[in-house]
């Protein structure tokens, strides 16, 4: 039902690769969420805390390399070198395996960058960005964004496409250096997930105002940015969050038998439900700033 929009879709959704650290550790944990790039003047649409994530990154860095030159200026022969130490730690509010003091990016959308502004959207989880200092956008096709969203009503089928599980490995923590890195070894991409539902309930917020939909599946970590779309490829939505509830059906000390065995059980089940920022506050969003955009 989706083979032909998916294609059509994955065109200008991208991944945003991250690589990050705790202080204190050696491991550097992946993770993934999704892009679309909307024109060619460079400009990416995404969730809001998405697009943090991205800005934050220089911060974070900035910020633990000042933290190690403080401690490089302390003597490791002073007796007092623990409790200084301990001191630069609270300064700077680091928590051995609790705070991320490296976080490092990956996102193709141009061919070079110098810059990027970014503009947050002041209630809804929704992002934009606008790319400096590039000559081409990697990137051939764009979105085409619904004209008319009265036809997201209950029972309409739509899916979703994202990064949900990052199997990239091109990455490394450096001892010597303290620092994670990304290398040329290993696996530089990681797969695309789509995932289908139809539309459960329309979401409204403060003020009466409809601003998300409300999927029968769930939004899967990573597709965070993802498009919304038909069966046409045209895009209704975007990937913003998942709802939890319990179904109700819980069962405590119930006694089952496994390979004849009578064993007692318990078992709590929950629903997942996605929920997609409505296309009508992504283009208003989008209107606001003077980005230009595909309708149809």
């Amino acid at each position: 039902m989706y083979v032909n929009a998916i294609e059509k879709v994955t065109e200008y959704t991208r991944p945003f690769l991250s690589i990050s650290r705790a202080y204190g550790a050696d491991v550097v944990e992946p993770s993934c969420a999704t892009i679309i790039i909307v024109n060619s003047e460079g400009w990416v649409l995404t969730c809001k805390h998405v697009a943090q994530q991205i800005k934050a990154a220089q911060d974070i860095n900035n910020k633990y390399a000042q933290f190690k030159n403080e401690v490089k200026a302390l003597s490791t022969g002073d007796k007092h070198y623990k409790s200084k130490l301990r001191a630069l730690e609270k300064k700077y509010g680091y928590v051995k395996g609790k705070v991320v003091v490296q976080l490092k990016n990956q996102i193709s959308v141009v061919d070079t960058c110098t810059g990027a502004e970014y503009f947050f959207h002041p209630e809804y989880d929704v992002a934009l960005i606008r790319i400096d200092g590039f000559s081409k956008v990697l990137c051939n096709q764009f979105p085409v964004f619904a004209k008319d969203s009265s036809v997201l009503k209950q029972g309409k089928s739509l899916c979703r496409l994202g990064y949900p599980y990052p199997e990239f490995s091109n990455f490394k923590y450096d001892a010597a250096k303290d620092d994670i890195e990304w290398t040329n070894a290993g696996r530089a991409t990681t797969p695309l997930f789509p995932i289908d539902g139809i539309l459960t309930r329309h979401v409204i917020g403060n003020g009466g105002r409809l601003f998300a939909v409300e999927m029968s599946t769930p939004g899967l970590r990573g597709q965070s940015g993802g498009p919304l779309f038909d069966t046409n490829g045209v895009v209704y939505g975007m990937q913003s969050s998942t709802l939890t509830l319990p179904l109700g059906f819980d069962q405590e000390n119930r006694e089952i038998k496994v390979n004849g065995v009578s064993k007692k059980v318990n078992d709590y089940s929950f629903i997942h439900l996605g929920r997609c920022i409505h296309i009508d506050i992504i283009k208003e969003f989008m209107d606001a700033h003077g980005v230009k955009y595909q309708v149809g």
